[in-house]
């Protein structure tokens, strides 16, 4: 399933991170049903309360939606998975320039990262 945990982060946050990046990278698509409760449980080896508190979270948030006797599924809302897309992506910026400030790079070398990255986003596509 390609989910490794962080033993210093809960649990539920991680599966709750995990589901949103599989709904935004387009792996679970908007109106799709997620496993349950108990599946996913058994597939990540975790306790089923763990993954049932995942999903409240997201229910909450209005990432997920339950019918009942159908299952749970992702929101329909575009604009909600557009929103979180975006958070993402900011986050992900956010951890990279961190760990670059640390590291004081030159303005010639802040060019180079640049056209290192710029080359590296569009060959993985």
């Amino acid at each position: 399933m390609g989910l490794r945990f962080d033993p210093t982060r809960p649990i539920y946050l991680q599966i709750m991170e995990w589901i949103k990046r599989q709904a935004v990278r387009g792996v679970l698509r908007p109106g799709d049903r997620v496993p349950s409760v108990r599946d996913l449980a058994r597939e990540l080896q975790v306790n089923p309360n763990t993954v049932a508190r995942a999903y409240r979270e997201l229910e909450r948030e209005g990432f997920l939606f339950t019918l009942r006797g159908q299952g749970t599924f992702i929101t329909r809302d575009a604009a909600r998975l557009a929103r979180e897309r975006q958070r993402l992506l900011e986050q992900a910026v956010q951890h990279f320039l961190e760990g670059l400030r640390e590291l004081q790079p030159s303005p010639e070398e802040a060019e180079r990262l640049m056209e290192i990255l710029r080359r590296q986003l569009h060959d993985d596509r």
